[in-house]
């Protein structure tokens, strides 16, 4: 048993006495009523319509990557014969008939959603998805051009017969399985034909009038056979498993071991395979036999597949169909002085922490301007930063190179096993080696998950440093729609901390005590389970007590035994969560003192927040963990402690959030989500994210307070939806 095992196993033993067996719910179940919530959003009618269709597609895209690397995981785990229960209790084959049994549901409620709902409200809207027996005779006329000058030339037909064996079928590819007839020989033939995914999903016929591209595929693909007789087309789609498996230890080049693995990625076996519900049985047996797949793992769908193609029609110039268009505004604590040009970030950092809180404060003006300045600073000698993912055009990996251009030393820390962004990364790793920057990868078995920049800057003969602490990516783009915490400050203990633990992931040495800073995989468990063991003590002393997080993912065993123990013990446990949530709240004896909230909506809630009453001294820490296995043992994570005025202003937003005039959805002890958000016709309940919009008035427009190069990107910007 390793050493990280033994201190789980001990905290685990320390908090759980007493407890009962089932106090857990199961995590892959957890997920699955997140993206219900995602669902209940895009049936929600009174919501715009084009921002239903968006969550239709959030929700496809998320399915996709539950199917390709949780599923994945527990379908390698029976294959290898493991027979471990879960946290929850359930083995893995129980676990893994109950997930994909559920799945089904969803999706099935998924695409009822679309057909049903959403579909007929868009044509009420004037905007038509049309299939091909609903077009004209001269659209399809239209159709037959488009068809033989754009896509007819990247179409490859591929037939199924002795000499030519079943094709590979790529993971998320949409495919038509055609039936054809040779009208000598009267032999029925297989071919597959693969939707090209570098077209247009939505052919555009008409004003705001839209055809499928698999359909005008479809309505042309006899065109693929001359001289054979089209007996029937179905379209079907695989998702494979994608998850990576890198041996760090054996491989001289990580970089290479891992574009390795990435090209093996695109082989992994099928774990979903979804065709559409008017399929000829035969040919969906063949499919099955042909890709290997179980019955249970097939999923038969009214409508279109793949709806992720609805992200298309955010591009739509229909603002009466969407929400009002939102750009943060700068920081009042970077915007105070009234001046023309941009204002001096380090100058403010020298006074005062700044926290940050995006999208509302604006990114851009802010942490992208932070590290701009410091860029072209003559004084700035050196700039330290870790980067998990960016944007595909990202201004802060120019900044990183023109700072080194300049000749000042710079460090960039990228995580090339960020989960899908691997190829993305090892792009940028590449750019900025030939630029001058010295990249490292960080620490063998440990992913880099803390967002962290550090700027040494001569000021008049003395060496200081300023920080920033994040709890989400250097994205531009992402920071737009997801929310989250940021801390500027020149701090010296933060900065000795900082530069403690870029050293430790540059070169070698034991990660040492830190100030103002709690660092995974060292001590942030034992830390978080002391703060709480604090709070059951106060507690039992009389003292005030309480315990607040925020985060999107709560799973961890250790910590949830703990605030269990704190329930009980009379601390106020109050959780709000995104995403999975392993805690039973309202148990009578277990966990009467917790609740669990949870909010979504326009924006993604991203940030993390960790909050102690401590008898009237709070704490608060925000950082980049969630409370998992993955990031409290297996990641490189830090949270950083807050001042006493910015904690209570984040203090004053967790009020807001957990109040039960905003509307939020309640976890009930059985696992179930219960929407609350319509309030009485004199009172409705508050949208969170809505008054913080109103609550962060845009002082003045961005181009006063930004570089050219910066209020450019701010522009391009605008409509861009952030990836997942």
């Amino acid at each position: 048993m390793s050493d990280e095992t033994m201190e789980i196993t001990k905290i685990t033993a320390a908090t759980s006495i007493g407890l009962p067996a089932d106090r857990y719910l199961d995590r892959e179940l957890s997920w699955l009523a997140f993206n219900q919530r995602v669902l209940e959003l895009a049936q929600d009618e009174e919501m715009a319509i084009l921002e239903r269709a968006k969550y239709l597609a959030i929700f496809a895209s998320n399915l996709d990557e539950f199917f390709m690397v949780r599923i994945a995981g527990l379908k390698r785990r029976i294959a290898a014969g493991m027979a471990v229960k879960s946290a929850s209790g359930s083995m893995p084959r129980e676990l893994y008939d109950n997930v994909l049994a559920r799945s089904y549901e969803l999706m099935q409620e998924h695409a009822a959603t679309f057909t049903e709902s959403v579909l007929p409200t868009l044509l009420a809207s004037g905007i038509q998805i049309l299939r091909w027996e609903d077009v004209t005779p001269t659209e399809r006329a239209d159709l037959t051009t488009l068809f033989e000058t754009q896509v007819f030339p990247v179409l490859t037909p591929l037939a199924v017969d002795p000499s030519h064996p079943f094709p590979y079928i790529s993971g998320l590819s949409l495919n038509l399985a055609v039936v054809v007839r040779n009208p000598e020989s009267g032999y029925e033939l297989f071919a597959r034909v693969k939707v090209p995914p570098s077209l247009p999903r939505f052919i555009e016929v008409g004003t705001e009038r839209y055809v499928p591209l698999e359909d005008v595929i479809a309505g042309h693909v006899h065109m693929l056979f001359p001289g054979m007789e089209v007996i029937q087309n179905h379209t079907f789609r695989v998702t494979r498993n994608e998850e990576l498996e890198v041996e760090e230890d054996d491989a001289e080049n990580l970089l290479q071991a891992l574009e390795r693995e990435l090209m093996r990625r695109r082989f992994g076996p099928p774990v979903r395979l979804e065709v559409e519900q008017s399929i000829d049985p035969k040919i969906l047996e063949m499919l099955i036999g042909e890709l290997g797949v179980n019955d249970n793992e097939v999923y038969r769908l009214n409508g279109m597949l793949d709806l992720r193609a609805l992200f298309e029609l955010q591009k739509l110039n229909r603002d009466d169909l969407k929400l009002p268009p939102f750009v943060g505004r700068t920081s009042s604590a970077l915007s105070e002085v009234e001046s023309s040009s941009a204002p001096d970030i380090l100058e403010v950092m020298r006074h005062r922490d700044v926290l940050l809180h995006h999208p509302y404060d604006s990114f851009s003006t802010s942490m992208q301007a932070f590290l701009e300045q410091a860029s072209v600073d003559p004084n700035v000698l050196a700039i330290k930063q870790t980067l998990y993912r960016t944007s595909g055009d990202s201004p802060i990996v120019d900044a990183l190179i023109a700072a080194a251009e300049a000749g000042k030393q710079v460090l960039a820390v990228v995580e090339i096993k960020a989960r899908f962004d691997e190829q993305n990364n090892i792009d940028w790793a590449r750019k900025l080696e030939e630029a001058g920057v010295h990249v490292v990868y960080g620490i063998v078995g440990l992913k880099t998950h803390a967002k962290l920049c550090m700027v040494v800057r001569n000021d008049h003969g003395r060496l200081n440093r300023y920080v920033h602490i994040g709890t989400g990516n250097y994205n531009p783009k992402t920071a737009r729609v997801y929310e989250d915490y940021g801390l500027l400050t020149s701090d010296p203990k933060v900065g000795e901390d900082v530069a403690s633990l870029f050293n430790h992931l540059s070169g070698y040495g034991v990660q040492g005590d830190y100030n103002r800073l709690m660092v995974a995989p060292r001590e942030l468990r034992t830390g978080l389970v002391e703060k709480i063991e604090r709070e059951i003590a106060h507690a039992q002393q009389g003292k005030t007590a309480r315990i607040r997080f925020k985060c999107n993912s709560l799973v961890d065993e250790a910590i949830l035994d703990a605030l269990y123990r704190a329930s009980n013990a009379g601390v106020q446990v109050d959780v709000v969560v995104r995403g999975i949530c392993a805690l039973r709240p309202g148990v009578p004896g277990l966990s009467e003192n917790i609740r669990v909230r949870s909010i979504l909506g326009r924006f993604l809630e991203h940030s993390r927040v960790y909050e102690f009453e401590n008898a009237g001294e709070q704490e608060t820490w925000i950082g980049s963990p969630d409370m998992m296995h993955r990031n409290l043992d297996r990641r490189v994570e830090c949270v950083v402690l807050l001042n006493s005025n910015d904690g209570n202003s984040i203090s004053e937003t967790l009020d807001f959030a957990m109040a039960d005039t905003t509307a939020s959805w309640h976890l009930n002890p059985d696992g179930t989500w219960t929407r609350v958000y319509l309030g009485t016709e004199d009172e409705p309940l508050d949208d969170y994210q809505e008054q913080l919009i109103k609550s962060h008035p845009v002082s003045k427009p961005p181009a006063e307070i930004a570089t050219p190069r910066m209020f450019n990107t701010l522009l391009n910007m605008v409509g861009i939806r952030g990836d997942r």
